[in-house]
């Protein structure tokens, strides 16, 4: 039997159950990918009755289900991203997450997004602690903590803790560009991008670890065209290392800001009871391919311990550095084989993908995508996310990041 952690996929009869083309949760070393749930009743697979209140309870409460069928709790939740059609239902949905978590809160990433599946108001996807791991038939210690900080040096809200730690991960919520005062800061997207990054910057230092320790970034924006913005001070926020990169538009954001920006955060001295001296000397591995497209703002894959993160794909053929001819299918197909090629580079394989994630232009593109996605997943294995956006980088119609198991790990530095 392998030593090494392998992709464990599960699915329960009690949360709304997929058309195979994703698992309900893909658990993978210490941690637990869950696909996003939406307002679906289990037991009718129709939208729940009621308004947002209701569809954000529906969505808890299929979450709640999928963690109680493989053995945990609430609690266990390192990071909710809650995705809405309309920003001012923020705080209905802030009222009913209080409900499930009374004590301790996870980090947070709200937004809100063109369309939703089915036509839903609400949609909320999870990330989960899993100390036993993924060695099959080996469970490993089950007494990690999480560690849950907050420090004053950035903006603070009852409703989300500013970073969880577990294992080799920390998970940031996401920063919007609030300056000391509690205000938005004065100026437009660039003044608004870099008071998100130093915000981000603040919580990296309060608990040890500097902006280069970031694997993955996701750049929220009302104003796809602000990208522009966010790249004039990237090279200043990013001078050598460049991590993962998703920039993704949005319909509207809290406090009506124009940018947010959620960061993950590699964590090599680890959680309680691991020892830091046992892996604080883990490193990222940054990785490009001529393969696939490549950007002067990111790196194609960062690897980190047992995780590879993506950079977001879109149809660019990289032989021409063209977007690919064709509508949504061929474009998904694109997006899918620059992935391919990146996992390839890196010496994995697709089966190694324990999430998706989606942006679409039209959410109605839905069925001709998975036409497609079906055969680089036959398997139906990795959990998956699918939100509707306002626009994407030079008009496509789809744009796709993954993020896969690293069974080998990263290595400790010399």
């Amino acid at each position: 039997m392998s030593g090494d952690n392998a992709v464990l996929a599960r699915n329960t009869e009690n949360a709304p159950q997929s058309i195979g083309l994703q698992s309900q949760t893909v658990a993978f070393s210490h941690y637990n990918n869950f696909s996003a749930q939406l307002p679906v009743d289990p037991a009718t697979g129709a939208l729940v009755a009621g308004g947002v209140a209701e569809q954000a309870g529906q969505c808890l409460a299929n979450l709640k289900a999928i963690l109680e069928s493989i053995g945990h709790v609430m609690d266990d939740v390192v990071r909710l991203t809650v995705f809405l059609t309309d920003i001012a239902d923020s705080d209905a949905v802030d009222a009913v997450c209080a409900t499930y978590f009374p004590d301790y809160v996870p980090t947070r990433t709200t937004v809100a997004v063109a369309a939703l599946p089915l036509g839903a108001a609400v949609q909320i996807e999870a990330l989960v602690s899993n100390g036993e791991g993924t060695i099959p038939g080996a469970p490993q210690a089950g007494d990690l903590i999480k560690v849950a900080r907050n420090t004053d040096a950035a903006p603070r809200s009852a409703a989300s803790t500013q970073t969880v730690a577990f294992s080799h991960y920390n998970n940031l919520t996401a920063q919007l560009p609030i300056c000391a005062n509690g205000q938005l800061v004065a100026g437009g997207a660039k003044e608004q991008a870099a008071q998100c990054f130093a915000n981000v910057k603040a919580i990296l230092e309060s608990i040890d670890h500097v902006m280069d320790d970031i694997v993955r970034i996701t750049v929220f924006l009302t104003d796809l065209a602000d990208v522009e913005a966010v790249n004039e001070i990237y090279p200043a926020v990013f001078p050598g290392y460049l991590p993962a990169r998703n920039v993704v538009a949005v319909t509207g954001l809290p406090l009506g800001a124009s940018v947010q920006v959620e960061a993950v955060i590699s964590h090599g001295d680890g959680t309680p009871p691991q020892l830091p001296e046992d892996a604080a000397k883990l490193v990222i591995e940054p990785n490009d391919t001529d393969a696939a497209p490549k950007s002067q703002y990111s790196t194609q894959t960062i690897a980190f311990s047992h995780y590879n993160h993506i950079t977001g794909q879109l149809p660019i053929d990289p032989a021409t550095g063209a977007l690919v001819a064709g509508g949504v299918a061929e474009q998904t197909a694109q997006c899918l084989k620059n992935i391919k090629a990146i996992v390839e580079s890196v010496d994995h394989v697709l089966a190694d993908t324990v999430k998706v994630n989606i942006c679409l232009k039209n959410i109605d593109d839905i069925a001709a995508l998975d036409e497609v996605y079906t055969t680089f997943f036959p398997g139906g294995v990795p959990a998956r996310r699918i939100i509707g956006v306002p626009a994407l980088p030079e008009g496509v119609l789809v744009q796709i990041d993954a993020v896969l198991g690293n069974a080998e790990g990263t290595p400790p530095a010399a």
